[in-house]
């Protein structure tokens, strides 16, 4: 069964509408990527997606419920979301961060529970995290800061993550340690990831499943080789590039056109200027 379905989903802020009459579907254990360019409504989906927007129209289905029809910590039990640089109480241990994960499944005078402590220990090594539980998140870097966050997501156990731009702000190495983790998070425990990515070559590599949005709707949504080509970069990116396969993985990369140094030319024009001078 499909874990996240809009249905005619119109979104906005007051009169501006960001999201016109929207169908998606969000296949089950699987990575999906909302890819599109900049202002045209990614994030504000997502946040639809986690009941955080309510819709001006239509409707968001979580595993076969109108999600606006299901208590708030019903949907946090099924589905949870990692804005865009989300921040934490100065001084806050990752160990204290990741325990916040289990607030959906408090209840009045519940104590913690022998089961709250090993999602919580899980979560902490799913992410290697494990020895960082004792240090503030605010003192930790970027990549291991996120992955702090991301143990939180995985604390509440969701089948359903969603992030908002968790490569933001870190450097590549960071940004291909944060989406090697989605993925085996997904290989190893199928979960259904969904996320905004800014970078389409990465979005390619590790997406099973991407929605292009431009104009307010969908363009394009499906397996990256079906949908990543030249024409589609060009009308949702405004950009003209060449889209040939990653040698390492087979999965499409767009090499952008530009005004950057060509090492082509830089030789053609060498070789020219040698044989004029000979």
């Amino acid at each position: 069964m499909d874990t996240l379905v809009t249905k005619d989903l119109t979104l906005g802020y007051g009169d501006e509408v960001v999201i016109d009459d929207l169908d998606i579907t969000i296949p089950k254990g699987e990575i999906s990527v909302f890819i599109g360019g900049n202002g045209c409504g990614k994030s504000t989906l997502l946040r639809s997606l986690a009941r955080l927007l309510k819709p001006q129209q239509g409707d968001v289905v979580l595993n076969g419920e109108d999600i606006a029809k299901v208590p708030t910590k019903e949907v946090a039990k099924q589905l949870a979301i990692l804005p865009q640089s989300p921040t934490s109480p100065e001084g806050l241990t990752v160990e204290d961060l990741v325990k916040q994960g289990r607030h959906p499944y408090k209840k009045m005078f519940k104590r913690w529970s022998d089961e709250d402590e090993k999602a919580v220990h899980e979560a902490l090594d799913a992410t290697n995290m494990n020895t960082l539980k004792d240090r503030s998140v605010d003192s930790l870097s970027g990549g291991q800061r996120q992955r702090a966050w991301i143990a939180m997501t995985l604390a509440q156990g969701t089948d359903t993550i969603l992030l908002d731009e968790p490569t933001t702000y870190l450097d590549m190495s960071h940004q291909i340690e944060i989406l090697d983790l989605l993925f085996e998070l997904n290989e190893e425990r199928g979960s259904t990831i969904v996320m905004v990515l800014h970078d389409l070559n990465l979005a390619c590599r590790y997406a099973h499943h991407i929605v292009a949005i431009k104009d307010k709707k969908v363009y394009a949504q499906g397996k990256p080789e079906e949908i990543i080509n030249c024409g589609l970069v060009h009308d949702v990116f405004q950009m003209k590039c060449d889209v040939m396969y990653d040698p390492m993985f087979g999965t499409p990369m767009c090499i952008p056109h530009g005004r950057g140094r060509c090492l082509i030319k830089e030789a053609v024009e060498e070789s020219r200027q040698q044989q004029t001078g000979s």
